[in-house]
């Protein structure tokens, strides 16, 4: 049975992407920690990032980094956050958000009702960095 990660990937489900190749995706989440918290995902459905071949998990954390320098040129907070944990959904996925503190590391915290404009914003203000930044693959999350 396919992960809701597998059907958003797939179209099955709508997302807000701000990168798509042909090892990963990602998109914001519908749950944010904070405005502009992007879940970056394999198109293979593993479960455990632990799991994850060497490479491909090099991958993600390339993609990580590149929208995180998204994120931090887009909104301009004190840090970016990293953080893989794995609960919620059987499929490897690292989240990266725009944080002012420690406080917005806890998943207690999500927003349960983003709005969706102010989602649909977000996803924009980081494929536009990410384009600034030379990355096409933003192109393609955009269409």
């Amino acid at each position: 049975m396919s992960t809701v990660f597998t059907k958003i990937i797939e179209g099955e489900l709508p997302g807000r992407f701000v990168w798509k190749d042909d090892q990963a995706v990602a998109f914001l989440s519908i749950q944010p920690l904070t405005h502009g918290h992007v879940l970056v995902v394999p198109r293979e459905e593993i479960d455990h990032w632990v799991d994850l071949p060497a490479p491909l998990a090099a991958h993600l954390m390339a993609v990580s980094q590149a929208v995180g320098q998204a994120i931090d040129a887009a909104f301009e907070p004190r840090r970016v956050g990293l953080m893989i944990q794995g609960f919620e959904v059987p499929h490897a996925h690292l989240h990266v958000w725009p944080t002012d503190s420690i406080a917005e590391f806890s998943f207690d915290q999500v927003d349960r009702d983003p709005d969706p404009e102010g989602m649909d914003r977000a996803a924009e203000a980081i494929r536009g960095a990410l384009l600034e930044a030379g990355h096409r693959e933003a192109e393609a999350a955009g269409a």
